[in-house]
């Protein structure tokens, strides 16, 4: 009988992982990749569409495209999950693993925010964003905000990175003038690891009349008199509002057992991502390692999972225990590109190291996007 590793979740941890492993065993394991989304899409790719610089089906990669030896795809909803067991439930099959690795990111609650749903427009998650392609062109004039309305989310510069970016949409269209644009945030400052990159960001807001509302949360909205009512009560007038919704973990994954409630992560081992269940791991958003929430990170977990699961099953020394650092690119607007490497674990708080915006950068992203593509899916990068 074939070793059955089954991964729960096809985003940067599922895909690096399943690569890795098809690249060490081939057919000899037998490798099971579950998501209920037909297709991936590159975080980055849905501001890309949102502000029509890609067309949607440009940003979608069809997971039927993976072909690669020992994995199988399978679009499906995880229904349960048995840790201790290695139990997994979807629509049609049920499978029973010798290595199980969850990686199931965090869902978005919308509902959570009163007046989000009907009031306002959320951007992150794909069907969102894409939709706010057709509604942007529609904007002429008034305030907006882009609000927070959870402490923890994902892919913490997205939130400035659409800022900079509608500015320059609104700029293209002769519709700046007529607006204002506010973002709001849980944080004092942009990016709290990196002070070098809150400050590049702080000044392009400043540089384009942008304001930043920190240390707060957007915790409803009044659609009737088109108000935004903040955690202190303070309330900001809008005619557009980008929300990022609250984030929570998959309710599959707390009734498991294996997260404690809705809004405590997976408890993980920081070394080596396994849970408190043997042969059960937990990679990227959906664990509470301590790292920020966003696709390189999940990369990261991913290879350090991969490691251990190829050094249990040929024999040898343990792997490098999970650094917890990676960069991300950030969108200043201006057709710049800017990128913050942040390590989170390694000292007594997270560092982060900013490199300026820059057209160079902009090539830099492009290829780690292309790269991905070319080692999950086979497509030739560009």
């Amino acid at each position: 009988m074939r070793t059955r590793v089954v991964v729960l979740g096809a985003g940067f941890g599922g895909l690096e992982l399943t690569t890795i492993l098809s690249d060490a065993f081939g057919n000899a394991v037998e490798i099971v990749l579950i998501d209920k989304n037909d297709a991936f899409v590159f975080g980055f790719s849905k501001l890309d569409v949102m502000f029509g610089r890609q067309m949607p089906v440009e940003a979608r990669h069809p997971y039927r495209d993976i072909v690669k030896p020992g994995v199988r795809f399978l679009q499906s909803t995880v229904r349960s999950i048995d840790p201790k067991a290695r139990r997994v439930v979807a629509d049609d099959e049920t499978f029973e693993a010798d290595i199980l690795v969850v990686a199931l990111g965090a869902d978005l609650d919308p509902a959570a925010t009163s007046g989000l749903v009907g009031g306002g427009n959320e951007f992150y998650s794909v069907a969102g964003a894409f939709g706010l392609r057709d509604l942007l062109p529609r904007f002429e004039r008034g305030p907006v905000i882009i609000g927070v309305t959870g402490k923890s989310f994902k892919c913490p510069p997205a939130p400035s990175e659409t800022a900079l970016l509608l500015h320059d949409y609104l700029v293209d269209r002769g519709r700046r003038e007529a607006t204002e644009i506010s973002v709001v945030m849980p944080f004092g400052t942009p990016i709290p690891p990196s002070p070098d990159t809150s400050q590049a960001i702080l000044a392009a807001f400043a540089d384009r009349g942008i304001r930043f509302v920190k240390d707060s949360l957007v915790k409803a909205l009044d659609p009737r008199r088109k108000v935004a009512v903040l955690s202190d009560g303070t309330e900001m007038p809008y005619e557009l509002f980008l929300g990022v919704p609250v984030h929570r973990v998959p309710q599959v994954v707390v009734e498991s057992g294996l997260a404690a409630d809705a809004y405590g992560w997976v408890p993980v081992n920081k070394k080596t991502l396994e849970t408190n269940f043997p042969g059960v791991y937990a990679v990227g958003d959906v664990n509470g390692v301590g790292t920020a929430k966003a696709g390189v990170f999940a990369e990261g977990a991913a290879r350090v999972v991969a490691a251990g699961i190829i050094a249990q099953l040929r024999g040898g020394p343990s792997p490098e225990a999970y650094k917890g650092d990676g960069s991300c690119y950030v969108e200043f607007g201006h057709g710049q590109v800017g990128k913050v490497h942040v390590d989170f674990l390694s000292g007594p708080k997270p560092v982060g190291t900013f490199h300026g915006a820059s057209e160079a950068l902009v090539a830099e992203k492009a290829h780690f996007g292309s790269s991905r593509l070319q080692r999950w899916f086979g497509q030739t990068p560009s």
